[in-house]
């Protein structure tokens, strides 16, 4: 990838690395009830690495 991207890209793959983080530890016992042990990334919808998945930027 070139060294100097266009702001659009920028955006894009900004929005995507936020997309791939874990939920808010607030959020799990207001979903699964409190008492519960749960993952936080169990609430996550997208589940993308650098590696693995590529972005469409």
């Amino acid at each position: 990838m070139s060294s100097r991207k266009t702001s659009g890209k920028k955006i894009r793959l900004i929005k995507a690395q936020k997309q791939t983080k874990w939920a808010p530890f607030w959020l799990i016992p207001k979903v699964f009830g409190v008492g519960r042990k749960v993952h936080p990334s169990r609430l996550t919808r997208k589940k993308r690495n650098w590696r693995r998945n590529r972005v469409r930027a």
